[in-house]
């Protein structure tokens, strides 16, 4: 899949899913822990999220520069990322 694929995991809006080709980089939110703080999206210095609905998502997911600050940004612990274990 390339940047931008968002594809469900599990139950019907739990896990989000986006996965870049182009970097190689897989990020997973969980929509039932995500509360749309936004602090992902402020951390992030490639731009990669983007809140809408109230939830994170990852639609610039190929300008990803694989930092993990996103995973220290998020007070909920929402967020998987595969470079980022």
């Amino acid at each position: 899949m390339s940047g931008g694929i968002l594809s469900l995991l599990g139950s019907p809006m739990t896990m989000r899913k986006w996965e870049s080709s182009l970097v190689g980089v897989t990020i997973e939110v969980d929509y039932e822990k995500c509360s749309g703080h936004a602090k992902c999206a402020e951390a992030c210095p490639a731009g990669v999220y983007e809140i809408i609905g109230g939830k994170a998502t990852c639609p610039n997911i190929d300008g990803c520069v694989q930092c993990c600050a996103c995973l220290d940004a998020c007070p909920v612990g929402a967020i998987r990322h595969s470079s980022c274990r």
